[in-house]
């Protein structure tokens, strides 16, 4: 009965210590990967001054930097759980506590095409892969109206995640969310001119991020998000059949279907609906010009 007994304790001692390796290197794994320094030439990128310049990059941060950071682009607390940790969004404003004062043009390219701050490291949770799309004269209208903001002193915590959360994130529970290791550094997309085209309708499909949470071919797609909703099929062979434009700018302006169901938060309509009319046409006409494709699997 004691070799049976010493036995038993050998087994689970060693699957304990298995356990507590595998755990350590799943926590290892996420902070090399948080810590891993990239080291890019951004290419330079005219930052204008004039005021057509400045509405085009408060368009776009009404739409995409004010949902994180504040319609003061301040930042503030963006995640806090006991068990997980917190993220705060960082001041973006040359107020105390802010980036704007110490950043450099290049940085801030790097920073918001690149995925890459500062200090090398890649950025947590910012998704710039979608405005790696950002063409270089609305990028640099996005950089001209964030230094032109008035500062706000507003000191933000660095992001602070739990051996716990580390985990996870490793086991890919949250997908991934350091955008540096997805983006394509050495690779310039095209960036078509202004117009009610189908390509404008694809650059703004990108740039705004569409791909990201209904997937490459738009033809639905889980989100990475925990909780989060399945993305529907934005193709003619998905959820918008028998949709017209009006249809579609109802949604996106009220949050509504045409069914009568209200959007949740996962999908971010509040900052899309502010797209101008002609916006929402072009990639109406954009997503209408889409082959027909079954909705992938969940």
């Amino acid at each position: 009965m004691k070799k049976i007994l010493k036995w038993i304790g050998i087994v689970v001692g060693a699957l304990v210590g298995l356990i507590v390796l595998a755990l350590a290197g799943l926590y290892l794994s996420a902070e090399f990967r948080f810590n891993k320094t990239y080291d890019i030439t951004p290419e330079p990128v005219t930052v204008p001054t004039d005021a057509a310049s400045l509405a085009i990059g408060k368009h776009w941060a009404e739409m995409h930097c004010q949902t994180c950071h504040g319609e003061d682009l301040g930042g503030g607390p963006f995640f806090d759980d006991p068990s997980l940790g917190y993220v705060d969004a960082p001041n973006l404003t040359a107020g105390k506590g802010g980036l704007g004062g110490a950043n450099t043009d290049a940085n801030w390219v790097r920073a918001i095409r690149h995925g890459i701050k500062h200090d090398g490291t890649s950025v947590f949770i910012m998704p710039s892969s979608d405005y790696y799309y950002l063409s270089d004269a609305d990028l640099g209208g996005v950089i001209a109206y964030v230094k032109s903001v008035p500062p706000v002193d507003r000191e933000t915590r660095p992001r602070s995640l739990a051996p716990f959360a580390k985990v996870l994130y490793s086991l890919g529970a949250f997908g991934n969310l350091l955008y540096a290791e997805t983006i394509q550094h050495d690779v310039r997309p095209p960036a078509p001119p202004v117009g009610v085209t189908v390509d404008y309708g694809e650059y703004l499909s990108n740039a705004n991020g569409c791909p990201s949470c209904h997937g490459p071919q738009l033809n639905g797609a889980q989100p990475s998000e925990p909780g989060a909703p399945f993305a529907p099929n934005l193709t003619p062979g998905g959820e918008l059949v028998g949709w017209s434009e009006a249809d579609f700018f109802k949604a996106l302006r009220e949050g509504v279907t045409p069914g009568g169901r209200q959007l949740g938060d996962a999908m971010p309509w509040k900052g899309l609906g502010k797209m101008t009319d002609d916006e929402l046409k072009t990639v109406w006409l954009y997503l209408q010009s889409l082959p027909k494709l079954e909705t992938a699997t969940k």
